[in-house]
């Protein structure tokens, strides 16, 4: 009966017109998965690193779609990822939909996700990422 549920939410929320998970993306990782098979450990290795990074790649991007769109909040969008609340915001900062909203610390905050959904919602254009100029600074006052 929980499968049925979960299966039944999935087909409602993909029904809906909202961003679904990036297909190419899942199949980079089955390709990197599928090369995998069949190796011994030491030359899998590298192929499911790739794997992992890929996926967690992807796990971040659905997260940032998901309370960009207003279907989960941070604190549930981490829970239903298996991550505690404190690890979401540096997650979503290294996005390609949030990382424009994040702060000086590299997270993405409740408010900057407002401004975010705001943005998203009215069609504007996300802010520039901050970026500081390198200057000069030497090393000795003389």
């Amino acid at each position: 009966m929980h499968n049925l549920r979960i299966r039944r939410l999935c087909g409602i929320l993909g029904g809906m017109g909202e961003p679904e998970i990036d297909a190419n993306g899942l199949d980079a990782v089955r390709t990197c998965l599928d090369a995998a098979a069949g190796l011994s450990p030491v030359d899998a290795l590298a192929h499911l690193r790739e794997a992992a990074d890929r996926l967690t790649d992807l796990l971040d991007e659905t997260m940032a779609a998901a309370v960009l769109t207003g279907q989960a909040s941070l604190r549930a969008a981490g829970a239903r990822a298996g991550l505690t609340e404190n690890a979401v915001g540096p997650r979503l900062a290294r996005t390609r939909r949030l990382a424009a909203y994040a702060d000086e610390r590299g997270r993405v905050t409740a408010a900057a996700l407002q401004r975010a959904r705001y943005d998203h919602e009215s069609g504007t254009a996300r802010p520039a990422p901050k970026t500081t100029a390198m200057r000069f600074k030497p090393r000795r006052s003389t």
